[in-house]
């Protein structure tokens, strides 16, 4: 029994690996390259032409977005720091002088031709071809090499459809909110009784912590954007990408005033430091409120994450009865609040804060809001791209009216 635990325990962790983004990338530039190198084998006049498989390795990156947008400019850089050194060696040849100068030059090009990331790539081309005795063969000799990997790069990834990065950024953004979930559930046990005032700092040290997971999960983020753009096995990728972006938008928001919300349990800690922040109702109450609001913060991600609809509805359904829930509770706080402030006025203003900063949340999470802003988004995106590709917006829409036309006669 326990072998055939340990059977699937690393069966489970090979297919993880084999959905980790570096080793997909890793596999798939392994074989662009050897493909890029045998075609050039055949059609350069080099003996090792290793520009093919350098630019096929450098072209296919995770995502066909940026596979397309990397060769594109790669090619570019290539072929401009050829033509650079072209032109240098007809005039001046190579001297110490010449190379600074055709270095500089290379990089003013980089920036005129746009290739970002690839200038110093152009500069690099313009070396190697002026650093050769024949120079007119080995440059056009390169260029070809260099269009042979770019080809095969892109065409390596519009045969073999890179993966589509949503599931893993769905569970980077449930990750970040079962973490926010663990700190709100230490700050109400900690609330509902004595908390000392290192205690109340540490909390706040881990709300400002997670800053960094929220970085980490923007990359992922960012990755499975760009995996869903002109990617063949998705539809309706503008939604996927709108929805995760606004939902891991709302998530950070509420970090920060969660973060906010620490600082103030660490303040009323110091000024009422040895008595409890509460009183024991109240403090009760910031509990059971901290944990609904918990809960209904790991739905709220569910929700975003969540791609078929039955499965969404259920869970924003689940997430509205958990902030009415929450709200009923904020609602008894308020007035616990009110009567224990009535009593003892001295820390008012941070019983107030502790109600502003948890209405925020509250606020932010509501559903009714979040479809507003997802329709808001909706619509800026979609008038950024017509605005920015008008032509391929046009082309999108009779595609789509298209398909929409046999449906439309057998009605």
């Amino acid at each position: 029994m326990l072998d055939v635990r340990e059977r699937m325990t690393s069966l489970v962790r090979f297919v993880k690996r084999r959905r980790d983004p570096a080793v997909v990338h890793a596999l798939r530039s392994a074989a662009a390259a050897t493909i890029a190198y045998v075609i050039a084998l055949r059609l350069s006049p080099e003996p090792a032409p290793l520009t093919a498989p350098l630019t096929a390795l450098l072209v296919v990156q995770v995502t066909l977005y940026a596979t397309l947008t990397n060769g594109i400019r790669r090619v570019n850089s290539v072929v401009a720091g050829v033509l650079v050194a072209i032109a240098f060696s007809l005039l001046v040849g190579l001297t110490w002088w010449s190379l600074a100068l055709l270095i500089l030059a290379s990089l003013a090009v980089g920036h005129l031709v746009k290739v970002d990331e690839y200038v110093p790539e152009v500069a690099i081309s313009a070396m190697l071809v002026l650093g050769v005795t024949t120079v007119g063969d080995t440059a056009w000799a390169r260029v070809l090499e260099t269009l042979i990997g770019a080809v095969v790069g892109l065409g390596f990834n519009l045969l073999f459809a890179p993966p589509v990065w949503v599931d893993e950024a769905g569970e980077s953004i449930e990750g970040l909110a079962r973490r926010v979930r663990q700190l709100m559930l230490r700050m109400g046990e900690e609330a509902a009784g004595r908390t000392p005032v290192e205690h109340a700092r540490e909390r706040l040290h881990e709300a400002r912590r997670l800053d960094h997971d929220i970085v980490e999960v923007d990359a992922a983020l960012r990755q499975a954007e760009d995996s869903l753009r002109l990617n063949p096995r998705v539809r309706e990728g503008l939604l996927h990408r709108v929805v995760l972006r606004t939902g891991l938008d709302t998530l950070e928001i509420c970090t920060v005033v969660l973060r906010v919300l620490a600082r103030t349990f660490a303040d009323l800690a110091k000024e009422r430091d040895p008595e409890p922040l509460f009183d024991a109702q109240s403090g009760a109450a910031v509990d059971q409120l901290l944990s609904e609001i918990a809960d209904a913060i790991v739905s709220f991600a569910v929700l975003v994450t969540a791609h078929v609809s039955q499965s969404a509805e259920s869970a924003e359904e689940r997430l509205a009865s958990e902030l009415r829930q929450a709200a009923a509770t904020r609602d008894k706080l308020a007035q616990l609040l009110l009567e224990e402030v009535q009593r003892d006025a001295r820390q008012w203003q941070l019983h107030g804060a502790v109600l502003t900063e948890v209405n925020r949340i509250l606020d932010e999470l509501d559903t009714e809001h979040r479809s507003r802003r997802l329709l808001e988004e909706l619509d800026r995106t979609s008038q950024d791209q017509r605005e920015r590709l008008p032509r391929l917006t046009k082309f999108q829409e009779r595609v789509r009216r298209n398909r929409l036309a046999p449906a439309r006669r057998s009605r």
